[in-house]
């Protein structure tokens, strides 16, 4: 029982962290576009 506790404990753990990761990295690319965007729009203009 001890072991299967352990064991979920470090899955939810990796699970929260492996969000907290996916979440930062969409941040991340939304910036990135978002430069891109108004690079372009500079470039029209």
């Amino acid at each position: 029982m001890r072991k299967l506790f352990v064991l979920f404990a470090a899955a939810a753990a990796l699970t929260t962290a492996a969000c907290n990761t996916i979440s930062g990295v969409g941040r991340d690319a939304s910036a990135a576009g978002d430069a891109v965007t108004g690079a372009a729009e500079d470039a029209k203009n």
